[in-house]
């Protein structure tokens, strides 16, 4: 056991000490801090805040009050301004930068308002679009009037009809029960973030475990380690020492995130999770996320373990571990599909096969309603998985810590299982 705590540690502290470990860390916590200040920083650079000057030219029968309190109800950051002079004189005030831009309110043959919108700016679009919307509802109400149309007729063809799905509760006990779409829209976020965060956790940190193993082989420190400690031990040594590692990043990022957005929640509607839409979900569905992303790291961790003692250089690395980011990209990618279409078969049936298991069925129990014997399945799966892979990866460790020279084939396992028989 303190053979163990030892390589755990050694693990874990010359990779948090590493200068690329730090920048990266410090990196995506100022991204964070950042993010969570987005709209302050962009009044920093920005002018949203800034009122914006709008010359008006009118050749209309006079709507330009009716058109300005209109905008004003729209958006108060936009003044307009009823120009009277020449359109050309009204150009070049544009141009020297007494107004942000200028409209042109000419009539049609039918006494309806048409518009030309003049601007020096790149940015203009937006203003633009506003001032179209706006200008394209006085139309409407003067055509309704032109029609003698009531006012409130329009209002009701237009208003939007009111629409609701509501789930049939499965009585009989058999099958999968439907959420709500407000259920499934609250789900739907949290099980996008635990899919991303797993992508990245497998992906980063089984290629540090394999590289660390890479390193200590090409610096012959392996010789020494694999003589002194169990291959079993000292695999999950380093497995569970890069997993304090990365459980340290993200400590770290959801304590200053956490801290970052307490200190707004004077800006926030409810609490934290309301802010991100996860106040409703239910606690199971976190507990499954905790238990998938584990189980989902100890089974790539033990794999990239595996496959990392089979090389001796770390050039050789990524090479060798292209199959594990294969294996987790089309997991990913399966998730991807399955968030519009949790109760797929596609999605059903993958989510039992091992290495697909830590997305796929997390991705259904926060989707849906799933048995709790399939749950269970697909646990016990990834257990028996582990396991085995941690019996094979264990002589493949022992033989393959000893293989030096190229190595980035899968065809070594043979040469690195004979070796540990030797031994």
């Amino acid at each position: 056991m303190n053979k163990f705590l030892i390589v755990m540690a050694h693990t874990y502290w010359s990779r948090f000490k590493t200068k690329s470990f730090l920048i990266t860390t410090a990196i995506v916590l100022v991204f964070i801090v950042a993010l969570a200040n987005i709209q302050s920083i962009l009044d920093l650079f920005g002018e949203e805040d800034e009122q914006k000057r709008i010359a008006v030219i009118d050749d209309t029968t006079n709507i330009f009050d009716l058109f300005s309190q209109q905008m004003e109800s729209t958006d108060s950051n936009i003044e307009l301004v009823n120009f009277q002079g020449s359109l050309e004189m009204a150009k070049s005030e544009v141009v020297e930068e007494e107004y942000q831009g200028l409209l042109h309110i000419t009539a049609n043959d039918e006494e309806l308002p048409e518009a030309t919108y003049h601007s020096n700016k790149v940015n203009s679009s937006e203003v633009g679009y506003l001032l179209q919307n706006n200008l394209q509802q006085i139309k409407v109400m003067i055509a309704t009037n032109n029609a003698g149309i009531d006012e409130s007729v329009i209002q009701d063809i237009y208003s939007p009809v009111v629409f609701e799905t509501v789930m049939i509760e499965n009585t009989t006990g058999s099958g999968q029960i439907g959420k709500t779409e407000e259920e499934l829209s609250n789900a739907r976020g949290l099980v996008y973030v635990i899919l991303f965060l797993l992508y990245f956790a497998v992906i980063t940190y089984g290629n540090m475990i394999a590289m660390d193993i890479a390193n200590e082989k090409s610096s012959r420190v392996m010789e020494i380690l694999i003589s002194s400690s169990s291959p079993v031990s000292q695999m999950f040594a380093k497995i569970i020492g890069i997993a304090l590692l990365g459980l340290t990043q993200y400590v770290l990022f959801i304590g200053v995130g956490y801290t970052v957005i307490s200190l707004k929640q004077d800006e926030m509607v409810g609490g934290i999770f309301e802010y991100f839409g996860i106040a409703d979900i239910e606690a199971t569905t976190f507990i499954y996320a905790i238990v998938f992303f584990l189980l989902g790291y100890l089974l790539y961790a033990t794999l990239s373990a595996m496959l990392g003692s089979l090389v001796s250089r770390i050039e050789d690395v990524q090479q060798l571990m292209m199959p594990v980011i294969f294996l987790i990209m089309i997991a990913f990618f399966i998730a991807m599909f399955g968030l519009n279409m949790p109760d797929s078969t596609m999605v059903t049936i993958t989510s039992f096969i091992p290495f697909f298991t830590p997305m796929l069925m997390f991705l259904r129990v926060g989707m849906l309603d799933v048995p709790f014997w399939e749950v269970g399945l697909s646990i016990l799966i990834m257990i028996i998985t582990i396991a085995i892979l941690a019996l094979i990866g264990a002589r493949v460790y022992r033989g393959g810590v000893l293989m030096y020279g190229r190595s980035t084939s899968l065809k070594d396992f043979k040469k690195a299982l004979q070796l540990s028989k030797k031994d």
